[in-house]
């Protein structure tokens, strides 16, 4: 009996280990900066959230992934506002992820509008851009996510839809350390592709490159980036790119900060 009282305490403090990590929400703010060897250097300053429909067990994996691991379904929401010189712009939108329950598949959407305003000497000129996108994806082994889907954009001058496809791996080194790797692309007009990795020298600190290329915009940028969990709750994040925008160089800085409950 006495043996029975001990295991039974021994499975609830493992119950409430399990549990104590967990978390539904996160949010976050964030400001950022970019001076270009050309034009009006800028600043811009953002907020973001997202809940999650179950709580996100952290179990083991590293805390910046503990979500996609999990496979936590979820609504997000952002928006960001810019000031760069004579052009000052919004950006808000949602999304959604979803993990087919019992199954390996997975569905993704989201909507954005970035309203933008440009002072000349003629006045000023509005310039409202929707954007949208939708995945299908399938999670084929533990850590791996491949999708493919839509990606368009509407406003006033032109629109437009092209197919994307990316895929995500999250998994452990030999030597124990976990790694992310990510790719994506969007063909048609868009014509861009992204890539990104991160090491993780803990469960809680990261650090890792990603590089995007866009045709339609002539844009391309290399960045460097890290982040770290202060606790279970709270993280600290930094990046720093250098792109080119047509014959334009630039530099950007950024910070982040969110709160995980």
């Amino acid at each position: 009996m006495k043996k029975l009282a001990i295991a039974s305490a021994l499975l609830s403090a493992l119950a409430v280990t399990g549990t104590a990590n967990a978390y539904q929400a996160e949010v976050g703010a964030s400001a950022s900066y970019v001076d270009p060897d050309n034009g009006d250097s800028g600043s811009a300053f953002g907020v973001n959230g997202t809940y999650y429909f179950n709580p996100v067990q952290t179990r083991n994996a590293p805390l910046a992934e503990a979500a996609f691991l999990d496979r936590a379904s979820n609504v997000s929401a952002a928006i960001n506002y810019a000031d760069r010189g004579d052009v000052d712009s919004t950006r808000y939108g949602i999304g959604a992820e979803y993990f087919v329950p019992n199954s390996d598949f997975y569905l993704s959407g989201n909507v954005s509008r970035h309203d933008s305003e440009r002072d000349t000497p003629f006045g000023t000129i509005d310039n409202d851009t929707t954007y949208y996108g939708a995945e299908v994806g399938y999670l084929p082994a533990p850590g791996l996510l491949i999708a493919a889907g839509l990606k368009g954009y509407d406003n006033d001058n032109d629109d437009g839809v092209d197919p994307t496809l990316r895929a995500k791996y999250v998994t452990t080194l030999s030597n124990g350390k976990d790694i992310n790797l990510e790719a994506g692309a969007a063909f048609g007009d868009l014509d861009e592709y992204n890539l990104a990795a991160d090491y993780f020298i803990d469960k809680t600190f990261s650090i890792g490159a990603d590089y995007y290329n866009n045709d339609l915009t002539d844009t391309n940028e290399f960045g460097v980036n890290a982040r770290k969990f202060i606790n279970q709750q709270v993280s600290l994040e930094g990046r720093v790119g250098f792109g080119e925008e047509g014959n334009n160089d630039y530099n950007s800085f950024g910070v982040a900060a969110k709160y995980r409950f």
